[in-house]
């Protein structure tokens, strides 16, 4: 599985861990992120997390900044991104089985390391559930179209 990473300065450190958990399941990970501690703009890194799972460039993204919030809003605008912030690991695992989530986004300052090594291994080992959720994610997909 390839997974693309990013993350403004807030969460550098957690990135770091985060990709070393990964290479541990075999993931390649493709970084999108910074890796300073220079201030910088999160809807930079969403938009590209946003971009190359949309392209299938990756097969999913994990966005850092320090809530998870506003990464994820700006990889949400990206077309076919379904991006959830989550600060636990039921929620994480829900949001893939019932809404096909295809972008995690945690926050750095909300979360410690131990937790969100949690939170991508149960969004990570979820798999959609289909069925009725289908139609709903269509319902969802179907409001992306009508924006303008």
């Amino acid at each position: 599985m390839k997974i693309g990473i990013g993350n403004d300065h807030a969460g550098v450190e957690l990135k770091n861990e985060i990709v070393a958990h990964l290479q541990e399941r075999g993931c390649e990970v493709v970084n999108f992120g910074t890796d300073t501690h220079d201030r910088c703009n999160y809807p930079e890194y969403g938009e590209k997390v946003g971009r190359a799972v949309a392209s299938k460039e990756v097969d999913l993204g994990i966005l850092i900044c320090g809530t998870g919030v506003g990464i994820s809003l700006a990889a949400n605008k990206v077309e076919g991104i379904r991006a959830v912030v989550c600060s636990e690991p039921y929620s994480a695992k829900l949001s893939k089985e019932h809404n096909n989530t295809n972008v995690l986004a945690l926050g750095a300052r909300v979360v410690g390391s131990e937790m969100a090594k949690m939170i991508v291994d149960e969004w990570l080992d979820a798999e959609f559930m289909g069925g009725r959720h289908q139609t709903r994610v269509d319902m969802i997909m179907a409001i992306e179209k009508k924006r303008g």
